[in-house]
């Protein structure tokens, strides 16, 4: 495609999807801004425009990839229904999110332990967690979740569901269908957070 043919901001869109093409197919070494404008057609140094180098692409794909699945838990832990129905929502936004765009949360976590990392994606990473802790919290007032540290809990109960997510995203669930696994897993997690009666 020609570089004239791309609309004032619509190259800086077709680099990041290209991005996690390439991160998908071959992994963050695989991608290259010169391997990227090749890809879509422009000139070498259209990109820049954009993005100063690689670890600019990186980094704003990781900040895609926040944006995207805060997005969507904050969909599911505002959804309609008991705050149970919400929690389980929660789960199931995660793991689909994590079968939908394997390299991509690989690279999310990855750029989560970096040194310094983008302040941008440090907020954004916590995001998500944040989620979690909000609705166990509501639902610790309603007592369907038990008493404690809604933040601790938040951090087992995704600990729980990353979990199943690596397995599923690594062909690990042999014959078990995801969802299968997912409600199940769901079911012992949510026992667990109600805690005795």
């Amino acid at each position: 495609m020609a570089e004239g043919s791309y609309h004032h901001g619509n190259l800086r869109a077709a680099l990041l999807e290209r991005a996690e093409e390439v991160l998908a197919e071959s992994g963050a070494v695989g991608l290259s801004l010169r391997g990227l404008a090749r890809d879509l057609g422009v000139s070498h140094a259209a990109p820049t425009r954009h993005f100063r180098d690689r670890q600019a692409v990186l980094d704003a794909l990781v900040t895609d990839g926040f944006t995207d699945l805060n997005r969507r838990m904050e969909a599911a832990a505002g959804g309609p229904g008991p705050v149970e129905g919400r929690l389980a929502a929660l789960g199931r936004a995660y793991v689909g999110f994590a079968t939908e765009r394997p390299a991509l949360l690989e690279l999310m976590f990855t750029a989560k332990h970096e040194v310094e990392p983008d302040a941008e994606i440090r907020v954004l990473g916590h995001r998500s967690l944040e989620i979690a802790a909000e609705v166990i919290a509501e639902a610790q007032r309603t007592g369907a979740v038990r008493s404690g540290d809604a933040v601790r809990l938040a951090q087992v109960a995704f600990s729980t569901v990353h979990g199943l997510a690596v397995l599923a995203v690594g062909d690990l669930l042999d014959d078990t269908p995801v969802g299968e696994a997912t409600d199940l897993a769901l079911e012992i997690l949510l026992t667990g957070l109600r805690g005795t009666p």
